[in-house]
């Protein structure tokens, strides 16, 4: 299984009084992975797969040790834990080379913007998810 890698920034305005990056933050941060993830190696150039819009239906992160402001980005290494009809789940890990800060995942609904409503996962983009699923089963 291939795992995508994104290097994140960490931006001082991250950090909460305590000096630690808020949990809020998190969120952004996996949203920057997922999109990295999900446009910028979208296949074929000029395909249109996944531009046609997607919803966040859940997340689910477990904090699991502080992160504090430095100059380095931090890792965030996304593939796809689940595969269905209309909706793929994401996992993440938040790290660097000595320490993982969280981990997380993520349902994702592809969507229609012009009909607002869920649509289903396309054969191009379902090839391209196969490649960093994890071993479960697709639907």
């Amino acid at each position: 299984m291939a795992r995508h890698i994104f290097r994140c920034p960490l931006r001082w305005a991250d950090m909460d009084a305590f000096g630690h990056v808020n949990n809020v933050a998190f969120l952004r941060y996996l949203e920057e992975a997922r999109i990295d993830f999900m446009f910028r190696l979208a296949p074929g150039e000029g395909s249109a797969s996944f531009t046609g819009g997607s919803v966040v239906a859940r997340h689910e992160i477990d904090y699991l040790r502080p992160l504090v402001h430095r100059h380095e980005p931090v890792t965030i290494e996304t593939w796809v834990t689940g595969l269905a009809a209309a909706s793929m789940t994401l996992g993440y890990e938040v790290k660097d080379a000595e320490v993982l800060y969280a981990r997380a995942s993520t349902v994702v609904v592809p969507y229609n913007l012009a009909h607002q409503r869920p649509r289903r996962i396309t054969a191009e983009e379902r090839a391209f998810l196969e490649e960093y699923l994890d071993g479960a089963v697709a639907a």
